[in-house]
């Protein structure tokens, strides 16, 4: 006989992450219990799904099909997710059978908003100095799906499962194109000079003091996208009305109309100028230690976008379609920000 408690090492950081999703998902149980019949055969309960999706962020495991393989002798996957029998075990299809469900009901945000909630009571968050940022998230498509919208399309050379595509003298854009493989993906470059590819873009909101992500959301690709999912997460996030708020940012969002909006829900832009222009922020703001402060500690969403890339799986989604790919994007955030609550305890202690 086998105890999994056992071999955990007393000191390991999963213990503390296990504890922390164990009391969000207490209290998110209600929710899950309404989505589920009291009648019928008894399915996986969706608590083990969503703590299925952790570890494959944790522990960077490239499907749900493979993790299923690997908690057939992962010793520590069972002791996190309670599968005290030694035969108890599920397939892949049990994801995609329940996934639209808690997509309906809006778990995977409600889980996340518990880890951030679970940060604010351990006393992690601040609640004056936030950094926003966005990153590219190459679509589960290629680019050779980009067909015209009304059926045509450069000629095939060549046969097979996987022929060549000439798109020699066509114009591709998403006003007349569109993937046949995820339709809500879009061709888009970050910069002069990047190559443009099918893509979604993520969007978080980090708090300055421990570096967690506070909101997370997935757009579809466009010039204006990042500005516009800043506010949205600042209205939502943020207390201007109580305290003094500062937001930091790239040189991406030194928009006017970017500035205005801040400005007109009480929060004190720090973006960083671009140099060249007329500065929207005056040397009083910019000559300031807070500003400068902003500056340094708005490189820290880095690490979360690094760390959900190649950790978490983030690089290129699994998934097809916008709300399939949100549901990752935000597990693999709370992911992210249960390792960095799980250092800071292990480092308080």
């Amino acid at each position: 006989m086998v105890n999994p408690e056992a071999m955990i090492p007393s000191d390991h950081p999963i213990r503390v992450i296990k504890k922390i999703v164990d009391e969000v998902l207490d209290r998110i149980g209600p929710q899950l219990e309404s989505i589920y019949a009291d009648r019928g055969r008894p399915s996986i309960p969706p608590e083990t799904l969503l703590k299925a999706q952790i570890l494959i962020a944790l522990y960077t495991v490239r499907s749900e099909r493979l993790f299923c393989e690997r908690l057939r002798y992962d010793f520590l996957f069972r002791w996190f997710l309670d599968l005290r029998d030694g035969l108890t075990t599920f397939d892949a299809t049990t994801f995609s059978k329940n996934r639209e469900r808690l997509l309906e009901a809006d778990i995977f945000a409600e889980f996340f908003d518990e880890v951030v909630e679970e940060a604010r009571r351990r006393r992690l968050l601040s609640d004056e100095h936030f950094t926003v940022d966005g990153t590219m998230i190459e679509a589960n498509a290629s680019l050779k799906s980009f067909r015209k919208k009304d059926g045509g399309g450069g000629p095939s050379d060549g046969g097979g499962s996987n022929p060549e595509v000439n798109f020699r003298g066509e114009k591709r854009k998403n006003d007349t194109h569109e993937s046949t493989t995820d339709p809500e993906a879009r061709l888009y470059r970050k910069g002069d000079g990047q190559p443009a590819q099918l893509c979604y873009l993520g969007h978080v909101l980090m708090e300055n003091r421990n570096g967690l992500c506070t909101d997370a959301m997935l757009s579809t690709a466009s010039g204006l996208a990042e500005p516009e999912a800043a506010l949205e997460m600042v209205r939502r996030s943020t207390e201007p009305l109580r305290r003094r708020v500062t937001l930091g940012a790239d040189k991406g969002y030194d928009r006017g109309e970017f500035h205005v909006g801040l400005v007109e829900n009480g929060v004190v832009p720090h973006i960083a100028q671009i140099e060249g222009i007329h500065p929207l922020i005056d040397r009083r703001t910019t000559g300031r230690s807070g500003y400068q402060m902003s500056q340094r500690k708005r490189k820290r969403v880095e690490e979360i976008f690094g760390w959900a890339k190649t950790v978490g799986g983030m690089a290129k989604t699994r998934f097809r379609g916008a709300a399939r790919v949100t549901a990752q994007f935000v597990m693999t955030m709370s992911a992210y920000n249960l390792v960095r609550m799980a250092r800071l305890e292990l480092t308080v202690t």
